[in-house]
């Protein structure tokens, strides 16, 4: 198996001409595309509807191209779209294929991908020890999907998960259920919390014992080092994506990952690069830059109100969500890096990496 991954820009979230470009050329099949990740325009809250939006448009295109329904195409396809591209970000999606290689593994490691699926959550089991463990057992099956054994050879697990709205809240009190928090935005945190927490029991980070309602979103002690989630009102289940590297792949393609300490640590991002073979000296050279397919990284504001000992107002600004502060940030200093301000950076990132920084990971070409 050979992974494939493109990088795509949009003019819009509903710019699906760059990909339908690529199956007209024949540089992907419909049929082995495995997942769209989407940065796309919106201010990435809970009233984001360019997710959405972005999501009907390729599912639009793929039912077109695979000749089946739309609700078809959701279980073959996963789309994970991310809101909010502030600063310098720009709109882009990145497609993951796999295709069919009867050449021989390449003798190192190379890029492998894995796809899973849970089943559809209730409103009251959203950021709770439910959404951990149906994570965790579909992040066990997305391993064994891209053939890795070993948690270590891992790099980034991109996850999609729902959030609570004042509807499906209503849904659960009518059924005599509590919920885990009668705040719609702060319910997009516990989901994203619940859902990395998952990631981390599955890859040994964090043991389940450890864990229970009352941690999630609340003990930042425990996160995984590799787990990416994003919320959305688009859907009610865990849609994931994980990324890592197997000697049972072909290609030219690797990953490797760091962890951000903070939303200006440039040392991190240059960890991850390194892990990915792209960078010899303290930056990358013109040669190393063109080998980057993609950066993929989480931002969150520090809750401890500092960053590096220094107050910052992110927290404090009634105008401007922290997250999109954050994104902006953490967008600025990859842009600069790999010299591209099309990257991929999510902002909220509860028990992704330690509080105020986040998992980065990259994706190359072998050198």
């Amino acid at each position: 198996m050979r992974a494939v991954v493109i990088r795509v820009p949009m003019r819009d979230p509903s710019d699906v001409s760059g990909v339908a470009r690529l199956l007209d050329e024949g540089a992907l099949r419909a049929e082995d595309v495995i997942c769209i990740l989407g940065k796309t325009e919106g201010n990435g809250c809970v009233n984001d509807f360019t997710r959405g939006y972005a999501t009907l448009a390729f599912k639009v295109l793929f039912a077109e191209r695979l000749g089946v329904s739309r609700d078809e195409v959701a279980h073959r396809v996963a789309f994970i779209m991310s809101g909010g591209t502030e600063g310098v970000l720009s709109p882009h999606c990145t497609v993951f294929a796999r295709v069919a290689d009867d050449a021989p593994p390449a003798g190192e490691p190379r890029l492998a991908i894995g796809v899973a699926l849970t089943r559809e959550f209730k409103p009251e089991e959203i950021g709770r020890m439910a959404q951990v463990r149906e994570t965790a057992a579909a992040v066990r099956d997305a391993m064994k999907d891209a053939q890795i054994d070993d948690p270590a050879d891992v790099h980034f697990v991109q996850i999609k998960c729902p959030l609570l709205t004042a509807g499906r809240m209503t849904e659960a009190a009518e059924r005599g259920q509590t919920i885990a928090t009668d705040d719609t935005y702060h319910s997009m945190g516990y989901s994203r919390g619940a859902s990395a927490l998952g990631i981390a029991v599955a890859l040994g980070e964090v043991s389940e014992a450890d864990l229970r309602d009352e941690v999630i979103a609340q003990d930042w002690q425990h996160y995984s080092t590799v787990a990416s989630t994003s919320a959305g009102i688009e859907l009610m289940r865990n849609e994931i994506i994980l990324i890592g590297n197997s000697r049972s792949w072909t290609g030219d393609l690797v990953a490797g990952h760091a962890v951000l300490q903070d939303a200006i640590d440039l040392d991190g991002a240059r960890a991850a690069l390194r892990s990915a073979g792209c960078l010899k000296g303290d930056l990358p050279t013109r040669e190393e830059r063109a080998r980057v397919v993609n950066v993929f990284a989480k931002a969150e504001a520090d809750p401890s109100g500092a960053v590096r000992g220094r107050r910052h107002t992110m927290l404090d600004d009634s105008d401007i969500n922290s997250t999109r502060h954050a994104r902006a940030v953490v967008g600025g200093v990859l842009a600069a890096l790999v010299g591209d301000p099309m990257v991929y950076v999510s902002g909220g990132a509860e028990h992704q990496g330690p509080a105020g920084g986040g998992p980065i990971a990259v994706i190359a070409r072998a050198d």
